[in-house]
């Protein structure tokens, strides 16, 4: 019987990360994202948008880096030395992008989301590519559109954007 309240509960349990942004904290569930990295100067890409920080080299292939912050209407963060990459893997929007960085600012925390510990945030405006906002045991938190995300990259490759 204990067996099977234990299987019950870890499936109500969503391994997450809690993201630091520039502004705010982004919590994604550890799936969506590959590895965290060290942070690194992005190489430029020329004549890219301004969201478009650049390119990182991770496993020998060159992956897009994309301020969140910029796509928000937001300006860029200041990185510092607790700063990383959060390489968020492909939600299926296409295989033509595998993978996709974010800087974080700041290291990045592993939470165990259960449902009593967090709730839907209504009472602020969803900012661009926010799915939702909760409150995560009393830390607020946008959950990232990753497939939007992903197709701002797709749609400026597709527009003839070298990346």
């Amino acid at each position: 019987m204990k067996a099977k309240a234990a299987l019950e509960q870890r499936a109500l349990d969503i391994p997450s990360l809690i993201l630091p942004m520039s502004e705010h904290f982004m919590l994604a569930p550890t799936v969506s994202i590959a590895e965290i990295v060290s942070y690194h100067r992005p190489a430029p890409v020329q004549d890219s948008p301004d969201w478009l920080l650049g390119t990182i080299e991770w496993r020998k292939q060159s992956v897009p880096v994309v301020s969140l912050e910029v796509l928000r209407g937001e300006a860029v963060g200041d990185v510092g030395q607790k700063s990383r990459f959060a390489v968020f893997n492909n939600t299926g929007v296409s295989e033509d992008l595998p993978f996709f960085a974010v800087p974080t600012y700041g290291i990045p925390r592993l939470s165990r989301v259960q449902e009593a510990s967090i709730h839907e945030v209504t009472n602020v405006a969803l900012k661009p590519f926010e799915r939702i906002r909760v409150d995560l045991e009393g830390e607020i938190c946008a959950i990232p559109d990753v497939a939007a995300m992903e197709q701002v990259i797709l749609d400026f490759r597709r527009n003839g954007g070298k990346i």
